[in-house]
């Protein structure tokens, strides 16, 4: 796996500079990477992993990780503004939603970082930072993508939910050639974020989300939930709903558990 994706780099002139390690089965590449970040692992580098055992999305939610699929993680050491490092999770989510389209999807964004097709989801993102004195010392971009996933092999409402490359194109594409498209992606907007700042992100970002603005949508944290007018992100990277009580809020990444269309609204 990690010459067939440094080879799939170097198709592209993309020398990668941090190193790439590929196990059979892990617990999970986030949780293995975090460990090398303490011990002082250099940036940009890769963990990735042929299944997961114990792996996981935002808030804790399992992240079903069978044979076949992309489960990779990235680490970064921002040299970023404060004000920047908020856009980091929408700066991976525009990366990983241009690397699928590179085979044959066209995926949109699903706040805060769901890429979807139809309203199907094929790949998610966690990021995760850890500090220290000297303030934000290392983040971890975890990725997890459905490459040959069959719908069909997920039990219950799962299979519904959800849709992989394969069921998308018809096409056996190679994990390493998916693994090299996304972080080609996190390199070009990473670098973005760091020289064009966080408006320039979020607007990507904005660009490839489902068209939910100006409609009615529902978000749920936990035992509370929130219905409103999708409006606007803010300058965090937040999403602003205008309630039902006519009040206007900004639901903040790490708080949302569930947000989707419920219907009822119409575009202004």
């Amino acid at each position: 796996m990690r010459d067939a994706v440094l080879a799939a780099l170097a198709s592209r002139g993309l020398e990668w500079t941090g190193p790439i390690e590929h196990f059979e089965v892990l617990a999970s590449t986030s949780d293995t990477l975090k460990r090398r970040a303490r011990a002082g692992a250099p940036e940009f580098s890769v963990v990735t992993a042929g299944a997961q055992t114990a792996g996981r999305g935002r808030s804790g939610h399992a992240w079903a990780s069978p044979r076949g699929n992309l489960y990779l993680s990235v680490l970064l050491r921002p040299r970023l503004t404060p004000a920047d490092v908020v856009a980091l999770p929408l700066a991976a989510g525009v990366a990983l939603a241009d690397a699928l389209g590179e085979h044959g999807v066209a995926p949109l964004l699903k706040w805060p970082n769901d890429v979807v097709v139809g309203e199907r989801k094929l790949a998610g993102i966690l990021v995760e930072g850890s500090s220290g004195p000297g303030g934000l010392e290392a983040v971890i971009v975890g990725v997890g993508v459905n490459v040959a996933l069959d719908p069909a092999s997920l039990p219950g409402e799962l299979a519904g939910r959800v849709t992989s490359l394969h069921a998308l194109t018809g096409r056996a594409i190679a994990v390493a050639e998916v693994a090299a498209s996304v972080l080609a992606g996190l390199r070009v907007w990473y670098d973005r974020l760091a020289r064009d700042g966080r408006a320039h992100v979020l607007a990507a970002w904005k660009a490839r989300a489902v068209p939910w603005w100006g409609r009615l949508v529902e978000a749920r944290s936990g035992g509370s939930v929130l219905r409103g007018t999708a409006r606007d992100l803010d300058e965090r990277g937040a999403l602003v709903l205008d309630l039902e009580d006519g009040t206007r809020v900004a639901v903040v990444s790490g708080e949302i558990s569930e947000l989707r269309l419920s219907g009822g609204g119409s575009p202004r």
